[in-house]
């Protein structure tokens, strides 16, 4: 039952990755949801499994870095364009 909710909310945050695509912030929030929700699909298996949990605290790591270079790329964006809507700027600048 647990999975399929996850499973559930996983499907749904793929709908909003690719329906938000506008702004880079919304796009942002939505692929740190779907990490969230691989992170507790992996907890979830490795504890019915007894797997060691080890390789969570580096796909942990991998998480936090990937948001920051996110939060990064995004303030270059909004101080050389003024704002983070993709759709204003050409992507060749980029």
């Amino acid at each position: 039952m647990l999975m399929n909710s996850l499973l559930i909310s996983y499907v749904c945050g793929f709908m909003v990755f690719f329906s938000m695509r506008t702004h880079l912030l919304l796009t942002l929030i939505s692929i740190e949801f779907l990490m969230i929700m691989i992170y507790m699909m992996m907890f979830n298996i490795f504890l019915i499994f007894g797997n060691e949990l080890y390789f969570l605290i580096l796909f942990l790591v991998m998480l936090v870095c990937e948001g920051s270079l996110g939060l990064s790329i995004l303030i270059c964006l909004i101080r050389c364009h003024g704002n983070d809507m993709i759709n204003s700027m050409y992507m060749m600048l980029w």
